[in-house]
């Protein structure tokens, strides 16, 4: 009787953890507002980020992050034709500190990415996002809801990225 009980308590268990895994999907949350820089050290806030009705991408990445570095570069390689294709823009959050904030820039420019590049050097966005470790992508609707997120990078990862920003852009709910 009591193995019974056990399975059961087991199965139960097992079933609302997996739809308390599956209710993220379909919550929607805004995009938070959030002072972060400019790689020239102004201040702008992240509600000011607008992309119209065209999907908006947010990368949370960092200089000393491979990953992070190998995603971005894979994406640059493809990102004219994605624009063009879905009007979709990228921007780049980089959680480098106070101390490193200053080779952001320069790194960028080395790289020839074509991306808004913002920093947090607080982690005040990335904490309001939710980021635990870089490499860290959002996409957002024309409602700057957040739709869809993506933790670390492989590759490849960057064409599933494409797909969930061509199913945005054509009003699509996104499909896993």
């Amino acid at each position: 009787m009591r193995k019974h009980l056990s399975i059961a308590a087991v199965s139960m268990l097992m079933a609302i953890t997996l739809k308390a895994q599956e209710a993220p999907k379909e919550q929607t949350r805004k995009l938070p507002s959030v002072d972060i820089k400019t790689t020239e050290s102004k201040t702008i806030n992240t509600g000011t980020f607008d992309n119209g009705d065209k999907p908006l991408v947010i990368c949370f990445w960092a200089t000393w992050c491979k990953p992070c570095v190998e995603e971005l570069t894979a994406i640059n390689e493809h990102y004219e034709d994605w624009q063009k294709e879905t009007g979709m823009k990228l921007i780049a959050i980089s959680i480098d500190d106070a101390r490193t904030m200053s080779r952001v820039g320069p790194f960028v420019n080395g790289k020839g990415w074509d991306y808004e590049v913002y920093v947090d050097p607080n982690g005040d966005f990335k904490r309001a996002m939710n980021v635990n470790n870089p490499p860290q992508s959002f996409v957002l609707n024309k409602d700057n809801e957040i739709i869809w997120s993506h933790v670390s990078y492989a590759p490849g990862d960057e064409l599933k990225l494409h797909e969930v920003v061509k199913q945005v852009a054509e009003g699509q709910s996104v499909k896993e």
